[in-house]
């Protein structure tokens, strides 16, 4: 490199930090939906078949189906081994480990623990995007912002259930290598940024796809399960094509748009459509309690967006 060329590197400014736009804030809200309903369909189909297996047919399912769109739609992929190299990575990180660490550690701690310990992603996310990425650095107000929404997550969830926190380490540990893991997909996933999403979410699945078939069986026994029931059938189908397949489409549309920081805000998200969705499939209630945390999650997301914070600051400064 030359003298000149080290100068203006060394004088180019650091990329802009991205923002949350009013359509990355709805396509949040959807993602939050598909996911929020994958806890539900996760609780009922882990009841009768083993986690790893499990996940195995939540990427395959969605992954056929997700070619199959594609290829319907003639949309080409990249299949050169760089290429695939990269969707294993990101499927080993956003799938792979993240769902057998997340199906494994449900089976003995209740759903609204996970949920709230998965609520941790977007900390790691931040923490890692922060030391690994220009355009994502640690703000004051993303960390209060992170702070109050997380509070609002407890809230929705109970704070009852972090009384039970302990009682199995192993298992809860593992909710929190499931966010770490996303973390590092989040900003793992930024190299697909000029790709088709359809084509990264299918790339990926069937890298998950095909890393899961020897796990699946050194842990499992898939050869001896029975025939699920219908519900189970049914939970798994809606986890793989709605929760996974086109949950994913949405996820790398908005990394693509806002970032590894802001896509993974979805977390804090999630379990408030879980609480709703919960309430007529699985008959759960929802309380003051609930309603207030939604409260404050919504303050927690409007710090982190910033412009309901400045549009605040401009009327108590006219007065």
């Amino acid at each position: 490199m030359s003298t000149n060329q080290t100068a203006q590197t060394a004088t180019r400014p650091a990329p802009a930090q991205k923002t949350m736009t009013g359509t990355a804030w709805l396509l949040l809200l959807l993602l939050a939906f598909l996911w929020g309903g994958s806890f539900v369909f996760a609780k009922i189909a882990v009841a009768e078949i083993p986690p790893f297996t499990l996940v195995f047919f939540r990427v395959a399912l969605a992954a056929v189906t997700l070619h199959l769109v594609r290829l319907a739609l003639r949309i080409p992929m990249d299949w050169s081994l760089g290429a695939f190299a990269n969707y294993a990575v990101m499927g080993l990180l956003n799938n792979v480990i993240a769902f057998s660490l997340m199906f494994t550690g449900q089976t003995q701690i209740s759903a609204s623990l996970a949920s709230i310990l998965n609520a941790s992603t977007p900390f790691f996310t931040l923490l890692v995007a922060g030391l690994l990425l220009t355009d994502e650095k640690l703000t004051g107000r993303r960390i209060a912002g992170l702070i109050v929404g997380f509070a609002g997550v407890i809230l929705v969830i109970g704070p009852r259930y972090l009384l039970g926190m302990g009682d199995n380490l192993i298992f809860e540990l593992m909710l929190i290598g499931t966010a770490i893991s996303y973390a590092f997909a989040g900003v793992w996933g930024r190299r697909f940024a000029g790709e088709n999403p359809l084509c990264t979410a299918a790339g990926q699945l069937t890298g998950s796809t095909l890393l899961m078939i020897p796990i699946m069986f050194v842990f499992d026994d898939p050869l001896s399960m029975g025939m699920p029931s219908t519900e189970v059938i049914a939970s798994v189908i809606a986890l793989a094509v709605v929760s996974t397949g086109f949950a994913y489409i949405l996820f790398f549309r908005i990394l693509k748009i806002v970032g590894a920081t802001n896509v993974m805000l979805v977390t804090m998200l999630v379990p408030v459509f879980t609480a709703l969705i919960a309430v007529p499939l699985l008959g759960e209630s929802i309380d003051a309690l609930k309603v207030a945390g939604m409260a404050v999650i919504a303050i927690g997301m409007a710090i982190l967006d910033g412009r309901p914070v400045k549009a605040v600051r401009r009327v108590l400064m006219s007065k």
